[in-house]
């Protein structure tokens, strides 16, 4: 019976000098052929954020977030890169705010020490006098008594009569200047009369409303000049000082302008520009403000101006006259208002 299909070829095995069998020359059969895997690119924001991070760390840290979110979208590779490029940036951002602050402060202290320097003539020279720091290079106090200023006391003393009135006063405080404008000369009379002694405490608690010019101080240092060489024009000096009173938080008078108010006769310029007496007014607030205040019902000075006579504080108003007189009098006042005020205080 025929066949149309072809037998196929039988199969040997291999023998040497025979030639091989048809279906041993044929290739075998392959599989479909499979392309190798692709490996996912890295993504470029993650290369720029940790690149920026050494240089802009603003940059390291937006371009580091992009990146995240693009290679969670995308599967992308650089995922570390992105998260070291926020640390980096992170930090670096860390590091300028704190570098900023620092800077700030330091740049607004050391400019404060260069206007007060240049206003004292540390820089470029001396300018206007009204502008000189307390002298206290000389670091020697005062001592003993010279004309009207009690040095171991910390007081200018007129008068001497049995009532001891102690007067604490700032030349710039505004209250204090009340209170002379109402009571001065009933002081001054009493002291002309005999019947009291008064002791001025000139403070500096207002130093720090003159514009670095030391007002208080310097005010209270002249008063203490003019004390030394001309005592009788103690309370006459006193009275121009707070005729003449700036405002507070204004340069107050110059040097010249605080010489020119001494009385004829009396000249001070000298003793103003050594600066003399300022460290010693220092000392005595200070000394006021921390107490004790000796034979007195307070402990220390809060404010200004205080009265105390005998030790007893007067509470009354500073523009009462009759009612301050009536307290100078009997010892006690009928009044029922605060005579210091807590705004000059230096505490």
């Amino acid at each position: 019976m025929s066949n149309d299909t072809p037998e196929p070829y039988p199969s040997y095995p291999e023998q040497p000098g025979l030639p091989a069998s048809p279906q041993q020359g044929l290739p075998a059969p392959s599989p479909q052929q499979q392309g190798f895997p692709q490996v996912p690119p890295t993504n470029t924001l993650a290369i720029v954020s940790l690149v920026s991070a050494f240089a802009v760390s603003l940059v390291a840290v937006i371009t580091g977030h992009l990146a995240l979110g693009q290679i969670a979208r995308r599967g992308e590779r650089g995922r570390g890169l992105a998260i070291a490029g926020l640390v980096l940036g992170y930090v670096g951002l860390a590091s300028t705010t704190v570098i900023v602050v620092l800077s700030i402060v330091f740049a607004a202290a050391f400019g404060h020490l260069f206007v007060n320097l240049a206003q004292r003539g540390g820089v470029g020279g001396p300018v206007a006098s009204a502008t000189s720091e307390p002298d206290a290079s000389q670091g020697v106090l005062p001592s003993g008594t010279l004309g009207a200023a009690h040095f171991d006391d910390g007081y200018l003393s007129v008068g001497t009569g049995s009532t001891i009135v102690d007067e604490y006063i700032d030349p710039m405080c505004p209250y204090c200047g009340q209170f002379e404008a109402t009571n001065g000369a009933l002081l001054a009379s009493r002291v002309d009369g005999g019947s009291i002694t008064l002791r001025i405490h000139a403070l500096t608690f207002l130093d720090q409303a003159s514009q670095g010019t030391y007002y208080s101080t310097r005010a209270s240092a002249a008063l203490t000049c003019v004390a030394t060489v001309s005592p009788d024009a103690t309370l006459d000096y006193l009275a121009a000082l707070f005729a003449n009173q700036p405002e507070e938080n204004s340069q107050g008078l110059t040097d010249g302008q605080l010489a020119a108010l001494a009385p004829t006769g009396t000249d001070i310029s000298d003793c103003i520009a050594r600066g003399e007496y300022q460290l010693w007014s220092e000392v005595n607030t200070d000394d006021a403000l921390n107490g004790p205040i000796p034979g007195a019902e307070i402990d220390s000075i809060q404010g200004t101006p205080t009265v105390l006579i005998d030790g007893a504080q007067y509470p009354g108003g500073l523009t009462d006259s009759r009612e301050f007189e009536a307290f100078l009098d009997s010892g006690s006042g009928s009044g029922s208002g605060q005579a210091t005020t807590q705004g000059t205080s230096g505490a």
